[in-house]
């Protein structure tokens, strides 16, 4: 589960985001002031925060420039406010991303995941039995090409950039572009079937991918 930090102060924003992310395995939790922001930065860990600018007590700049002087968490600014010198200042304080609003959801989970893709550490070949090519769409699987499917790599390439992580089936059929959004539970389970026989694994005994019931499907390296 990703953990989000939104500092928000409308409550229907926050209420409607914080639905929408919950699909993609994104927890969110939410402070209206900066005040309550940075006591929830020294409390706990979060793996991104969005930032509104306008805020009560301090301008969304100056808080992010606050944040960044203590924190190296990834800072996405969603902004009513599109004035060129508002993104630039935002960039240069800190931020990793700047998504005016209005927007759609969909657009702010790709720009979530664009960013922590940025933070997340690459494995070294030699410590992992899979090598993920995103540039040609391949992944090896101790040392040799898998033949994938482009419905294959796409759920495989999921697992490998979320290890540890509970992947709904939602989750796996709205991040893969070629599975249709209608398609059904039933789809996914067929598709990780057969990924699982090109890794030589038993559904009943997996190596790699494990049955979560009630919640999906989990990826241990």
């Amino acid at each position: 589960m990703i953990e989000i930090l939104m500092i928000e102060d409308d409550p229907d924003i926050s209420a409607m985001l914080t639905k929408y992310l919950a699909r993609y395995q994104m927890n969110v939790t939410t402070v209206a002031t900066p005040k309550a922001a940075l006591n929830a930065l020294e409390l706990d860990h979060y793996d991104l925060i969005i930032l509104d600018l306008t805020l009560p007590q301090m301008d969304g700049l100056e808080l992010c420039r606050l944040i960044r002087q203590k924190h190296t968490t990834p800072i996405v600014i969603s902004s009513a406010r599109s004035d060129l010198n508002d993104k630039i200042i935002g960039l240069e304080y800190g931020a990793d991303d700047y998504l005016p609003k209005p927007y759609e959801p969909r657009e702010l989970v790709a720009r979530i995941q664009t960013v922590l893709r940025r933070y997340r550490p690459t494995l070294q070949k030699e410590e992992s039995e899979f090598d993920l090519d995103e540039s040609r769409m391949r992944i090896a699987f101790r040392g040799e090409p898998l033949e994938l499917t482009t419905a294959e790599y796409e759920i495989l390439r999921l697992f490998l950039l979320n290890p540890g992580t509970i992947l709904s089936r939602d989750y796996l059929a709205n991040n893969a572009e070629s599975i249709s959004w209608e398609s059904s539970e039933r789809t996914i389970d067929v598709i990780i079937s057969r990924i699982r026989k090109k890794l030589g694994e038993e559904s009943r005994q997996p190596r790699y991918i494990h049955s979560i019931r009630g919640s999906g499907y989990k990826f241990t390296p």
